[in-house]
């Protein structure tokens, strides 16, 4: 977790020492530097404080559980959601997941979580493959689907365009901009995103135009009772405290179509990976698999004791034994009132898509894959995840 304030607060503030405040940049490329080196080596896990700057602001990156309990389950607005940056909202827009307007946050929360639960899925020979990108597919087939009632092909420009703009926004996250310049002097990585973000704006657009156009025909249920139709009925809502504007709606499905995908994608790549090291572990994901989804969650990223062990049965008997009761301890998906509202529908969706390819199939992992965890929107394997399927 990271707090943050402005330099001139934290400066008057007691507690940990906090690195020197160096001019525009403050510590972010000392961040950077030490980011490329800690990928190349063995990580130690600590649960102390770590103040830092990040250009003139202050933060304080928290791990240790009690204080993440009791920052993220805290309801009297004494720890504020902090405004995104703005290329952030470039790729997530102002929706449910960026936004820190508390009425607007409730009311998109609520048609969130009437789409995106655990229910929302009950309708739904040897050779190497990358199953991050099969994945990639699978959860954006399902997102399109659930979220939108379209396929992949349909969202296909959507996705692509995010995933650039996602990558470009990755490599300028730790870049300081002057506010003043950036409006005459702009890098090549300034100005995609502008066009990458009109052209997903212009794309959502159209999905809109075509649900509206075909409400216009009438019937009892006009927009449909997905995630968009319920956006769609809120927008024309009659009841002033429910209405949504266009806008939200549009940076509501931009928000779902990254966030949809992106993070069942990392859980199941991860998932299979560590079943292929693992190998004498797939009989028993074929009998139950709510252990393994939780060591998979728990090991990207890490706490806990013997945390580089791959240790399912830690959870055999529930995350509460396994975490002693400390709710703050294992929180993949958040905790409070912001708790990811897909949780339990990701973790459905893992666990069919890693149960159907058990049925068929052992895996393990290919000579060509190359261990590299990246930090991007959640840690994910930047080379891909390559393993060899062998049929039962």
């Amino acid at each position: 977790m990271v707090g943050s304030n402005s330099h001139t607060e934290a400066d008057r503030s007691a507690g940990d020492p906090c690195p020197p405040y160096k001019l525009i940049h403050g510590n972010t490329k000392e961040i950077s530097r030490m980011m490329k080196e800690a990928m190349a080596r063995p990580k130690t896990i600590s649960h102390d404080t770590l103040p830092l700057w990040h250009g003139s602001q202050a933060q304080l990156v928290i791990t240790e559980p009690e204080l993440c309990k009791e920052i993220l389950n805290n309801k009297d607005g004494a720890y504020p959601k902090k405004e995104v940056q703005n290329f952030v909202k470039k790729l997530l827009g102002d929706g449910l997941v960026s936004t820190t307007e508390a009425e607007k946050w409730a009311k998109l929360r609520k048609l969130a979580t009437l789409a995106f639960h655990g229910e929302s899925l009950s309708f739904f020979h040897r050779k190497e493959i990358d199953v991050l990108q099969e994945f990639r597919l699978l959860s954006s087939e399902v997102t399109s689907r659930i979220a939108f009632g379209s396929s992949y092909i349909e969202g296909k420009n959507i996705f692509e365009m995010l995933t650039k703009l996602g990558f470009i926004i990755y490599k300028i996250f730790l870049t300081i901009r002057v506010p003043v310049i950036i409006e005459f002097f702009k890098t090549s990585n300034e100005i995609e995103p502008e066009k990458l973000e009109k052209g997903i704006q212009d794309s959502i657009i159209e999905i809109i135009k075509k649900r509206e156009e075909k409400a216009m025909t009438g019937g009892e249920d006009r927009f449909g009772s997905d995630y968009l139709g319920l956006l769609e009925e809120a927008q024309h809502d009659g009841n002033d405290n429910q209405r949504i504007l266009a806008d939200e709606v549009v940076d509501d499905c931009k928000t779902f179509y990254m966030s949809g995908q992106e993070t069942t994608t990392a859980l199941l790549s991860w998932t299979v990976l560590l079943l292929a090291v693992h190998t004498d572990w797939q009989e028993e994901a074929r009998k139950e698999m709510s252990m393994i989804i939780n060591e998979s969650l728990r090991l990207y990223p890490p706490p806990g004791q013997d945390v580089h062990l791959f240790k399912p049965e830690r959870f055999s008997e529930g995350v509460a034994k396994a975490t002693n009761n400390n709710i703050g301890a294992l929180i993949p998906f958040g905790l409070g009132p912001r708790t990811c509202v897909g949780m339990n529908f990701g973790i459905t969706e893992a666990k069919i898509a890693l149960s159907m390819i058990l049925q068929c199939y052992s895996f393990t992992l290919s000579p060509g894959y190359v261990h590299f965890p990246l930090h991007y929107l959640t840690v994910r394997p930047q080379h891909g995840v390559q393993v060899m399927l062998h049929s039962l």
